[in-house]
């Protein structure tokens, strides 16, 4: 199976180098933000949008315009590739999965990409119109490269990300199945009666945010104090999102490693995260990368990831009979079915009764003839029945 994975590595550009890729980013970031404006001026006159391949005609005969001639100086893949962005943000907008696109600013992080002419030679990569800039390869190159894009985060560092084409070898099916429920004070908890407490990296590293944050504040805008300060502010933020990625990473790995199904919520994050309680903390979790990790490595590795409706009553089902409580305040971490008289932890009962509803789900699936992904063990899960759930009338 061919996949496309991501190799990212730091780039050390020198003062000429840096000075390049400030032209590049530049430029760019002006043709992001003419093509928004332009898009939103002929639909605000006309009532339509404008082709995207038309888009495409105009940016590239303002290179060749007098006023903007500068733009020359620029790849001009790289500012065609801008384009490509744009759509692709509008695109999401109007598939609900993004934002509305909006304009960028030199302060935000910045971005381009190189679709072909790029180069590797030990430790050095090679950017058009740019050079041949060091590079730290931490991790040797797999497969054949298809682009690549440099990025500059708000702390002033540079990396390359290629982006190749891998064969990945298919792993022998696991037959290990788990129910995962996600949480706020604990990040997860499992079927098997486990729990994975949430690290909460923000909140343990807010007083020190919060005190960068009033000296931003403090300082001049424009001064060399601010900048320093708005430095030291970021880099705060990157060691926060490092180490919530970093966590998110080896709990993926170690999940999909193990077992061949692994079910979970299909959860509405955008919606939970308007309750103003508790908007924070499920903010600051990354249920959402986690989601994403587990399905693609599940994809490489051989591993399938169910998604369970997201208004399936998981915390008010009682794992051991099936009755549905009418209502569980979200207080009550811990209950007492009064059917079968079984206590429930909360939290491990949702587990369990996701992974049935997995095993189900998937079963109904194999039998109606769908397809499932393969590493997965058919055999057991085409003889779980669907669970019958009553309530007291």
């Amino acid at each position: 199976m061919i996949v496309r994975k991501a190799f990212r590595y730091r780039l050390y550009p020198n003062a000429e180098q840096e000075q390049a890729l400030a032209v590049q980013f530049g430029h760019a970031r002006f043709v992001w933000n003419w093509a928004l404006a332009l898009r939103k001026s002929v639909y605000n006159e006309t009532g339509k949008g404008i082709n995207y391949y038309e888009l495409k005609r105009r940016a590239t005969a303002l290179r060749y315009q007098p006023e903007t001639e500068w733009l020359r100086e620029a790849d001009s893949q790289v500012l065609q590739g801008k384009m490509e962005d744009l759509e692709k943000a509008y695109k999401n907008f109007f598939a609900r999965r993004a934002k509305f696109p909006r304009f960028k600013s030199k302060g935000d992080g910045q971005s381009i990409r190189y679709p072909q002419r790029f180069k590797f030679y030990e430790n050095f990569t090679y950017l058009p119109k740019v050079g041949w800039v060091k590079t730290k390869f931490h991790r040797p190159l797999e497969g054949r490269p298809k682009n690549v894009t440099i990025s500059k985060t708000k702390t002033g560092k540079y990396f390359v990300s290629v982006q190749c084409e891998v064969g990945v070898i298919e792993q022998p099916a696991r037959c290990g199945e788990i129910g995962i429920d996600l949480g706020v004070k604990s990040f997860l908890a499992t079927s098997e009666g486990w729990k994975r407490a949430n690290p909460r990296h923000l909140q343990q590293a807010e007083k020190r945010v919060k005190r960068l944050q009033r000296q931003v504040s403090r300082r001049i805008k424009g001064s060399a104090g601010r900048e320093k300060a708005r430095i030291l502010l970021a880099r705060q933020h990157e060691k926060v999102a490092n180490q919530r990625k970093d966590f998110l990473h080896k709990l993926s790995t170690e999940l999909i490693g193990c077992y061949g199904l692994i079910g979970m919520e299909d959860l509405n994050v955008r919606g939970m995260v308007k309750n103003r309680k508790l908007a924070k903390s499920i903010s600051t979790t990354g249920w959402g990368t986690f989601r994403l990790m587990l399905e693609y490595k599940g994809e490489w590795y051989g591993s399938y990831v169910h998604k369970v409706d997201r208004f399936f009553p998981s915390s008010k089902t009682c794992s051991n009979c099936e009755y549905v409580l009418d209502e569980l305040p979200l207080s009550v971490r811990e209950w007492q079915c009064p059917i079968c008289g079984a206590i429930h932890d909360r939290d491990i009962n949702s587990a369990i009764n996701i992974l049935n509803e997995t095993r189900a789900g998937v079963a109904r699936s194999h039998a109606g003839g769908e397809s499932v992904r393969p590493g997965n063990n058919l055999a057991i899960l085409a003889e779980t029945r669907s669970p019958k759930r009553f309530t007291l009338g």
